[in-house]
């Protein structure tokens, strides 16, 4: 979310019948921490969580902003400087300054950084905004495709794609010029984000998925289950939840995060902000991420009230003098007085009226890696095809030797043409193609696999690579 998009978001959100406006000034109740943590990250990571902030580049030169932020938090996403206008300003030229002052300033405090985002209809640049169809398809995965490379380790977790379902009682997907590439286009996001960066939780992310009873919530957990039966690489769901009067907190909130997360993926609040931050909303929203196991932390949407996109609605925790408010010290009652997850999640199960698939479709299995030879390497592929073109990953597994370099042969049907590749460089880019390790995965212990994959136009068909040590 960013400033720019105020008055787009005020018109999208959806207006809860019969409830109130969020009061401001509810009484708090306080509650004698019982634990030791006296900050925000402290006392989350004490539960098992994180508590995190967006941050913006230009403000960590303002000693006043990094010493709340480094004090109170161990999460950050990026306000704006992830975003295509700012990693892909020109087609093929990327800028990654901004990005990575956030990302090095946050590794040198201890912090994580969640990634925001991968594919978004909104802030695209303007050459990306003109294209359409199979070009614009390869243009977004070549995208997700850098950009993920790039930060390739240091991610905890990739808003893949953001706000990609309809606000409305239509329940379905918005009309956006990534959707009229095919419907396919969010699995094909998670594939080739799961391919790039293959250790970062994938997440999707949303704002007014918050009420249980909404059609738009009940459209993206359709998809979670349907992409979770079938082995799609989705690992998370991101809930913005700015609460406003228009689109306020409500009590099915513990439901919507512990009915998601029965599907089998971790729930993350991404952008919380609540009008007036009033602290009993602020302590529910806390005490309903500490209820779910799979809820792994909470991010803030800035730190102090003119740091807020919204900030004429003083949504956040610190003032604009950077004192604390009721609601921070509601937060950390809650914190301090939450129970750690358990080791192992126990067992839920969604609605009963309505069980998601336990195993993929015969048709569409979890790929598998044959046992290796001895010595030498074997190579297994899967390919994500598309109509006019296809993501293809690779994965090198070596035998009962270690190797030190190898070598992966794949002949390409007719038609089909290499446009891009990571973790590996290529010699041919139709008809038989050569692949060879690069510096950082040429060696490879005995039985240990390393990935490479590459991106093409046309009909990958039934790939059969080959591997050779050396």
């Amino acid at each position: 979310m960013s400033r720019t998009r105020w008055k787009a978001a005020s018109r999208a959100v959806l207006a809860l019948t019969g409830a109130g406006a969020l009061a401001a000034g509810m009484a708090m109740v306080l509650v004698t921490p019982a634990s030791a943590g006296t900050t925000l990250g402290a006392s989350a990571a004490e539960k098992g969580r994180y508590f995190g902030t967006a941050v913006a580049a230009y403000k960590l030169s303002d000693s006043a902003y990094t010493t709340i932020l480094n004090r109170e938090f161990t999460m950050v996403t990026a306000e704006n400087e992830m975003k295509i206008d700012a990693t892909e300003p020109q087609q093929g030229r990327f800028s990654y300054g901004s990005a990575e002052q956030i990302v090095n300033h946050a590794r040198s405090h201890g912090m994580q950084v969640r990634g925001h985002t991968l594919a978004w209809h909104g802030q695209q640049p303007s050459w990306m905004q003109g294209m359409s169809g199979s070009a614009l398809r390869q243009a977004m995965l070549n995208h997700i495709t850098q950009v993920a490379t790039h930060f390739r380790g240091q991610i905890y977790s990739w808003d893949v794609v953001n706000e990609a379902f309809a606000d409305g009682n239509s329940g379905g997907r918005r009309d956006s010029n990534l959707q009229r590439t095919g419907d396919d286009w969010i699995e094909a996001a998670f594939r080739a984000a799961r391919a790039a960066d293959p250790g970062a939780k994938l997440c999707y992310n949303d704002y007014n998925i918050d009420n249980w009873t909404w059609a738009k919530t009940q459209g993206v957990y359709n998809m979670v289950r349907d992409f979770k039966s079938r082995g799609v690489p989705i690992d998370c769901v991101g809930f913005q939840s700015h609460f406003n009067s228009d689109s306020p907190y409500v009590s099915n909130y513990r439901t919507t995060l512990s009915s998601f997360a029965a599907l089998g993926v971790d729930v993350q609040i991404t952008e919380l902000d609540i009008q007036g931050a009033p602290a009993n909303t602020y302590r529910s929203v806390t005490e309903d991420c500490l209820a779910v196991a799979r809820c792994n932390g909470i991010t803030v949407w800035g730190i102090r009230d003119s740091d807020s996109w919204r900030s004429s609605q003083t949504p956040l925790l610190f003032n604009n003098d950077g004192s604390k408010k009721a609601a921070y010290d509601a937060v950390l009652a809650a914190l301090n007085n939450g129970t750690p997850p358990p080791t192992t999640p126990p067992p839920t199960t969604p609605p009963p009226s309505d069980p998601p698939p336990t195993t993929p479709p015969p048709s569409d299995p979890p790929p598998t890696t044959p046992p290796p030879g001895q010595g030498g390497c074997t190579a297994t592929v899967t390919v994500n095809q598309w109509t006019g073109g296809f993501v293809a990953n690779v994965r090198v597994t070596a035998g009962s030797s270690a190797l030190n370099g190898w070598t992966v042969t794949i002949a390409l049907p007719s038609g089909a043409t290499v446009t891009n590749a990571w973790s590996a460089t290529n010699t041919g880019s139709t008809g038989t193609t050569t692949w060879k390790n690069v510096s950082y995965n040429g060696q490879v212990g005995a039985g240990q696999s390393t990935e490479f994959g590459f991106q093409g136009n046309g009909t990958a068909g039934s790939l059969s690579p080959t591997c050779a040590a050396g």
